[in-house]
């Protein structure tokens, strides 16, 4: 059974690159534009992990992070906040609310799939 990656960013050419690469891992990605359609995603269909932007519309990553470590039935989600906000302050602030990790972008892709595969218990191929 493959994960399932929840890829919450409004800025569709990180989306792309970031499905893209995911796919190629042979993980299933469901991609949300904005915290409210990532929240609605979960809702939908639990992630495994998601890929969580601060900088998002509607919603921020930070408020995002809050309501899923609110809700009982999505403690087992992990969240991998990704940010181009890398000050300790934000940084902190995100594993404070419950992010599992934190990547400042730009990041190395290689970084990031062993990241992923890190938290969801997987072994690097």
């Amino acid at each position: 059974m493959s994960k399932r990656i929840l890829i919450a960013d409004d800025e569709s050419n990180i989306v792309i690159s970031l499905e893209f690469l995911m796919k190629r891992e042979g993980f299933e990605v469901q991609v949300a534009m904005d915290g409210e359609a990532a929240l609605q995603a979960i809702a939908t269909q639990l992630p495994d992990l998601i890929l969580l932007d601060i900088m998002l519309p509607r919603k921020d990553g930070f408020e995002v992070c809050q309501q899923i470590r609110a809700n009982p039935a999505w403690q087992s989600i992990k969240v991998l906040m990704l940010s181009a906000k890398g000050r300790d302050t934000e940084v902190s602030k995100g594993l404070a609310l419950g992010a599992d990790a934190y990547m400042t972008k730009p990041f190395s892709t290689r970084d990031l799939v062993a990241q992923v595969r890190q938290l969801l218990g997987l072994r690097s191929p």
